[in-house]
């Protein structure tokens, strides 16, 4: 049988002053040996300990009264605090930290925290009035943690669910001749093998030619390009492989795609060949097999143009000229986080370590297999970059795509066309 409620409090009266006048880490022993005595909640007895004891004096209807610091009557669920630390992040902090996150598309506070300090002085230098950066906060936005900052957002985070259609067609019978790709047929440790797939933007329906977008990530260092192609045709596929190959600042080695028939096609296939480029491929029905790729095609491609139908030439130039800004910005500034390796607990299950949040163009210039010659030319690009500007440049030329969508969806209700027939409307597939 415990203590009674008149021996809890002689307790808490014999040890208060001694506690109040105790270290911190004297003040933990005293709360570790009255809990075992009393039994009582932990966050209790600190309360208690802390406010025995003091008064105060107030006036009220003219009458001075003594109050008496004593526990809180009614809902005993909420937690007692006894004092706490002064609030480090304030209003103006938050403020400039919600629009520097949602300005750059909202990400992760594991991925947004590297930008912010990678980035400070071009926010600063912007002399933008929605980031606010004046004061203190600059240095409280170098100073926050990943995690603080997941809190500080998470009133402001609100996601849409949405999802397009799938349009991946069978492939031919060339798929004897290409390899399936295991899991350790590639040394992933090594830049320059790549992950391609394409993404339709075909809105509600997958009828007629429309735009499509190809998606090759580097299985490295997540270095994304992005590349318009005008409709369905095989031709488009090659041509962009090729300038992508043209363009990019290291060597490419591998290509791996899924059974989709855009890449299972002599021309990709003896272009690769002659290239010496290794072409591989999935397994049917197993998207975890090109999981990077698939993980840009939301992120980048979904999340920047959306889902809507775009299937004219002049959405399909606007669609370059969105490209044109995102692919730097995704290669110079957008920080990601990559798996480093896998830990056998005692149940049974896993747990996975990650890296910390690093730039693509950071990896590539970390990389031991890159030539120096290569890394002086992402430098000197890098120095060119201004993510502010990108940024500004990159929303007004989704604005244009987003104009040409809206000015041919009042076009074909003008000419009394419907919207399941049309798709262009909202082109939004909510599934």
């Amino acid at each position: 049988m415990g203590l009674s409620l008149k021996a809890r409090k002689e307790i808490q009266k014999e040890h208060f002053r001694r506690y109040q006048q105790a270290s911190k880490k004297e003040k933990g022993k005293i709360l570790d040996e009255l809990e075992g005595i009393t039994g009582q909640n932990r966050d209790y007895l600190a309360w208690v300990l802390t406010s025995y004891g003091k008064t105060s004096w107030v006036s009220i209807d003219g009458k001075v009264v003594k109050l008496i610091a004593r526990a809180k009557k009614g809902n005993t669920k909420k937690r007692i605090v006894a004092g706490g630390r002064p609030r480090k992040y304030h209003e103006g902090c938050i403020a400039a930290l919600i629009k520097i996150w949602d300005f750059f598309d909202r990400p992760c506070g594991a991925r947004l925290v590297p930008f912010i300090r990678h980035a400070i002085d071009y926010l600063e230098a912007s002399h933008d009035p929605d980031f606010g950066i004046r004061g203190d906060i600059r240095q409280l936005l170098l100073e926050i943690s990943d995690s603080h900052a997941d809190r500080l957002l998470q009133p402001a985070r609100k996601r849409l669910a949405l999802r397009g259609k799938s349009c991946t067609t069978k492939g031919s019978l060339l798929k004897s001749q290409i390899a399936v790709r295991t899991f350790f047929a590639w040394d992933e440790r090594k830049p320059g093998f790549f992950e391609i797939d394409r993404v339709a933007h075909c809105g509600i329906s997958t009828r007629g030619a429309h735009c499509w977008t190809l998606t090759a990530t580097d299985i490295y260092s997540g270095w994304t390009e992005l590349r318009a192609l005008l409709n369905n045709a095989h031709r488009w596929v090659k041509e962009a492989l090729i300038d992508i190959k043209d363009t990019l600042p290291f060597a490419l080695y591998g290509l791996d795609s899924d059974n989709g028939g855009e890449f299972i096609n002599n021309q990709l296939v003896l272009w690769c060949h002659t290239e010496q480029i290794q072409f591989t491929r999935g397994r049917p029905y197993r998207k975890n097999d090109n999981c990077f790729v698939e993980q840009k095609n939301g992120d980048r491609v979904r999340k920047t143009v959306g889902y809507f139908r775009y299937d004219t030439e002049a959405a399909w130039e606007a669609l370059k000229e969105v490209y044109r800004y995102l692919n730097p910005f995704t290669n110079y500034w957008q920080p990601s986080i990559k798996i480093s390796g896998k830990t056998k607990l005692e149940n049974g299950k896993y747990k996975k370590h990650y890296e910390r949040a690093k730039t693509p163009c950071q990896r590539l210039l970390e990389c031991p297999d890159i030539p120096e010659e290569r890394k002086q030319i992402l430098r000197t690009e890098l120095q060119k970059q201004n993510p502010v500007e990108l940024k500004k440049a990159l929303d007004s030329a989704v604005d244009r795509l987003l104009h040409l969508n809206q000015e041919k969806a009042g076009k074909n209700i003008d000419n009394g066309g419907t919207l399941a027939e049309d798709a262009v409307v909202d082109g939004m597939y909510f599934g």
